[in-house]
C-alpha cells in the first residue's frame, strides 16, 4: 500500500494534481443542469381544452361557455362541454356548469405560454391522459443513469477511467444535442437515457480519477469541492432556464459545453494507481514520470525505475488483473458486504433526493426561486458534512445526514398541505441532508472499493486516514478477519489490532537497523 509514498514523491498535490483535478470536476457544473432540466423543460404551464372544431365561439357566448369549472371556480383543465352552456359561467358547479355533460378535450389545449414559450408539454400535449409520459421521460434518464453506471463502471475498470470519460463527453454533447433537435417524443426519450447513460459515468469516474491522483489527507477536499461544483451548477441552471426558457434552447445550452470538454479531457492522464493494478507497470512509470516533470520534480521522478515500482508495488503485481471481475462483489465476503450497504446507501439517497427536486411546481412558489434556494441550501450542509468526515469520519457524516434527511421528510409528509412555507422549509432541510449523503458517499464508495472494481452504513468499515485498496486482498485482509474476530473472539479481535500498531512502528525501526547495518558495512 506504498502507492501513497510514490505520490507524494512526484510532488504530492502539485501543479498537475491541480490542473487536472479542475479540468475534471469542471463538466460536473452542467451535471446539475442534466439531472433536474425537466423540472423547466417538460414545466406544465396553465392549459384547458380548445374549443371543438365545429364550434361557433361568437354564437355560443365565448369560449367559457365551453369550459366547466372545479370546486374551486378553476377551468377544468381536461374537459369540456359537451354542447355549449348558456348564461353566464357560474363558478362552484352551480346552475349551468352543473348540468352540462363534459368530455375529455378532443381538440388540443390552449397553453399559458407567458412563462414557458415552449415546453415538451406544449409541443407534444402531454397533458391530461397523456401525462404519464412526461414522467416516462424523466424514467428512463434515470434508467440510463443505472445502466451507464454499470456498463460504464465495468468498463472504466477495464479499459481505464480516461478512456470511458473522454468516450462519455462525447456522447453526452451528442446525445444531448440530438435532444434539443428531436423531431418526435420517442426521439427525445431515447436521446435523453443516452444523456443518463454517459452522465453517471462522468459523476463516477470524475472522482475516481480526481481521488486516485490525490494524497490520503486531500481526498475529502476533493469530494467536498466536486460536490461544491455540483451546488453552483444548481445556480447555473435557474439562470439559464430564465434567460433561455423556450425547451430547446436549453437543452442545446447546456449539452453543447461538453464538446469542448471532450477535446480539452484528451489532454488528462491515466491514473497510474488503475496501472499497476493492472499489471502495466510500465504505463505506471511512465505516468509518474510524466507527473513529476510537470510538478517540477525531475529529480524524484528520475529516481523511479521499474526495479523501484517493482519493489514499491509488489503486491499489485502478485495479485494481476486476472482477479479484477464483478463477481468478486459477490465473492469476497468483505466486497459482497460492501455491495449491499452501499446499494442501500446508494438508492435511499438517490430516491429521496429525486423525488423532492423533480417536483419544483409542487411547492406553488417561483420555481427559479425554488431552485435557488435548493441550491444554496447546499453550502452549509456540505461545509458541516465536510467538518464532520475531516473530524469524526465518513460513518459518522453518513449516518447523519441520512438521519435527519428521513425525518425532515417525514414530517414533511404529515404537515397539511395548505401550510405551503412550512412544507417547502422541510423540503429544503431534507433536500441540504440529502446533498451531504450525496458529498459522504461519493468519497465513501471511492475509498471503500479497490482500485480494479472502484466503480461500482452503520456496517460499512471507517476510512478516514486509510490508504486506498488497490486489491481485493487488501481489503479482507484489513476489514472482515478483523471484524469478524472483533464480533466472535473480541479478546483476540484486540490482540490483533495491538499486532497491526506495533507492526507499523516496527517498520521504520527496521528500516533505520537496515540502514546502520548497510553503513557498518
Amino acid at each position: 500500500m506504498a502507492f501513497n509514498d510514490l505520490l507524494k514523491q512526484v510532488g504530492g498535490v502539485g501543479r498537475f494534481q491541480q490542473i487536472q483535478v479542475t479540468l475534471v470536476i469542471l463538466p460536473v457544473l452542467l451535471m446539475a443542469s442534466h439531472n433536474t432540466l425537466q423540472n423547466f423543460t417538460a414545466a406544465i404551464p396553465t392549459h384547458h381544452c380548445r374549443a371543438p372544431a365545429h364550434a361557433n365561439l361568437s354564437k355560443d357566448g365565448g369560449l367559457e361557455a365551453w369550459l366547466p369549472r372545479d370546486q374551486r371556480g378553476r377551468r377544468e383543465s381536461c374537459l369540456h362541454f359537451t354542447f355549449p352552456q348558456s348564461g353566464p359561467p357560474f363558478p362552484n358547479g352551480t346552475e349551468a356548469n352543473s348540468t352540462g355533460a363534459t368530455e375529455p378535450c378532443t381538440n388540443g389545449w390552449i397553453y399559458d405560454n407567458s412563462t414557458f414559450p415552449s415546453t415538451i408539454v406544449t409541443e407534444w400535449d402531454l397533458v391530461c391522459s397523456h401525462r404519464a409520459l412526461r414522467q416516462l421521460a424523466q424514467s428512463l434518464y434515470m434508467v440510463g443513469v443505472l445502466l451507464g453506471a454499470m456498463m460504464f463502471g465495468y468498463l472504466a475498470d477495464r479499459l481505464g477511467r480516461r478512456k470511458v470519460l473522454i468516450l462519455n463527453y462525447l456522447q453526452t454533447a451528442v446525445s444531448g444535442t440530438c435532444a434539443a433537435f428531436a423531431p418526435n417524443f420517442p426521439a427525445y426519450c431515447a436521446f435523453r437515457l443516452l444523456s443518463g447513460m454517459s452522465l453517471a459515468s462522468i459523476s463516477l469516474n470524475c472522482m475516481t480519477l480526481s481521488v486516485e491522483w490525490m494524497p490520503i489527507h486531500t481526498r475529502a477536499y476533493v469530494g467536498t469541492l466536486t460536490g461544491y461544483v455540483y451546488s453552483l451548477g444548481q445556480f447555473l441552471l435557474a439562470g439559464m432556464a430564465y434567460a433561455v426558457p423556450h425547451w430547446r434552447h436549453l437543452q442545446l445550452l447546456v449539452s453543447v459545453p461538453f464538446f469542448a470538454v471532450f477535446i480539452y479531457s484528451w489532454f488528462f492522464i491515466e491514473s497510474a494507481r488503475w496501472y499497476s493494478s493492472s499489471g502495466r507497470l510500465d504505463l505506471t512509470l511512465k505516468a509518474l514520470q510524466r507527473v513529476a516533470q510537470i510538478n517540477g520534480k525531475q529529480e524524484e521522478g528520475a529516481k523511479l525505475s521499474m526495479e523501484v515500482l517493482q519493489a514499491n508495488l509488489q503486491k499489485e503485481l502478485t495479485v494481476g488483473k486476472g482477479q479484477a471481475s464483478a463477481t468478486e462483489l459477490l465473492r469476497c465476503p468483505a466486497l459482497r458486504r460492501l455491495f449491499l450497504c452501499l446499494s442501500m446507501l446508494w438508492f435511499a439517497t438517490s430516491f429521496a433526493y429525486y423525488g423532492l427536486v423533480m417536483d419544483l411546481q409542487g411547492f406553488g412558489v417561483s420555481m427559479y426561486l425554488i431552485q435557488v434556494i435548493f441550491g444554496a441550501v447546499d453550502l452549509p450542509a456540505k461545509l458541516v458534512c465536510f467538518l464532520i468526515i475531516n473530524s469524526l469520519g465518513r460513518r459518522p457524516a453518513q449516518m447523519a445526514s441520512l438521519l435527519l434527511a428521513g425525518i425532515c421528510i417525514l414530517v414533511n409528509g404529515v404537515v397539511p398541505q395548505d401550510q405551503s412555507i412550512v412544507r417547502t422549509s422541510f423540503a429544503v432541510l431534507g433536500k441540504g441532508c440529502l446533498a451531504a449523503s450525496f458529498n459522504c458517499i461519493f468519497l465513501y464508495t471511492g475509498e471503500l472499493y479497490p482500485t480494479m472494481i472502484r466503480t461500482v452504513t452503520a456496517l460499512l468499515p471507517e476510512t478516514l486516514g486509510q490508504p486506498l485498496p488497490d486489491t481485493v486482498q487488501d481489503l479482507d485482509s484489513r476489514w472482515v478477519p478483523t471484524q469478524r474476530e472483533t464480533v466472535t473472539h473480541p479478546r483476540k479481535g484486540k490482540l490483533r489490532r495491538q499486532q497491526q500498531e506495533q507492526q507499523k512502528h516496527m517498520v521504520p525501526l527496521r528500516a533505520s537497523a537496515q540502514e546502520k547495518t548497510g553503513l557498518q558495512d
